[in-house]
C-alpha cells in the first residue's frame, strides 16, 4: 500500500501529468475517449477550473496521481491514477473537500460510472437527481452529501 503520498495545492507545474492522468482515468471510469485535446484540457486547468474552484492534488514523490476540483458546496472534478486506485486516495480527498465544504456537497458523475457510484454511495452520498446536460451527452447522476448534524454534538 502507498502510503508516502500528501494533498498539496495545485500548481502550474503539474498540469501536464494530472491532465494525463485525468484523461486516462476518465476514459477508462466512462469507456468514451476525451472530447477536448491536450492543450485545450491544460488551458481548462489553468485557466478555468482554477479560477472557479479551488484545485488540490494527491502527489508521490512530486509525481501528481490524484486530484480533486472543489469549492465549499461542490465538487467539480475528482480522478486518481488508475495505477493507485482503490488505495484510499480518493477517500481522503473526498474527506478534504468535505472538511472545507460548508457542511453540504453536490457532485455529477456519469450514470456508466459504476465504480464512482459506488464510491460516493459508501462515503455518504445520495442521488438527488437525473440528467444529460453535459458535453460528453452522457447521462449523469447529481449526488448530496449533507454533514450529519447528530456527529456535531457527540
Amino acid at each position: 500500500m502507498v502510503k508516502d503520498w500528501r494533498i498539496i495545492a495545485y500548481e502550474k507545474k503539474y498540469a501536464l501529468s494530472t491532465v494525463s492522468f485525468w484523461r486516462e482515468s476518465k476514459e477508462v471510469a466512462i469507456g468514451q475517449k476525451e472530447i477536448h485535446n491536450m492543450t485545450e484540457h491544460i488551458y481548462f486547468l489553468n485557466h478555468m477550473l482554477t479560477k472557479q474552484f479551488r484545485v488540490d492534488l494527491v502527489v508521490l514523490d512530486e509525481t501528481p496521481i490524484g486530484m480533486i476540483a472543489y469549492n465549499e458546496s461542490e465538487i467539480n472534478q475528482l480522478y486518481v491514477h488508475i495505477a493507485y486506485q482503490g488505495l484510499g486516495i480518493g477517500g481522503a480527498l473526498l474527506e478534504h473537500a468535505k472538511t472545507h465544504s460548508c457542511g453540504r456537497l453536490r457532485l455529477y458523475t456519469f450514470e456508466v460510472n459504476k465504480k464512482a457510484q459506488q464510491f460516493y454511495e459508501g462515503k455518504g452520498f445520495k442521488k438527488i437527481a437525473f440528467n444529460s446536460d453535459n458535453e460528453e451527452g452522457l447521462p449523469a447522476i447529481e449526488y448530496e452529501w449533507v454533514r450529519c448534524l447528530s456527529r456535531l454534538f457527540s
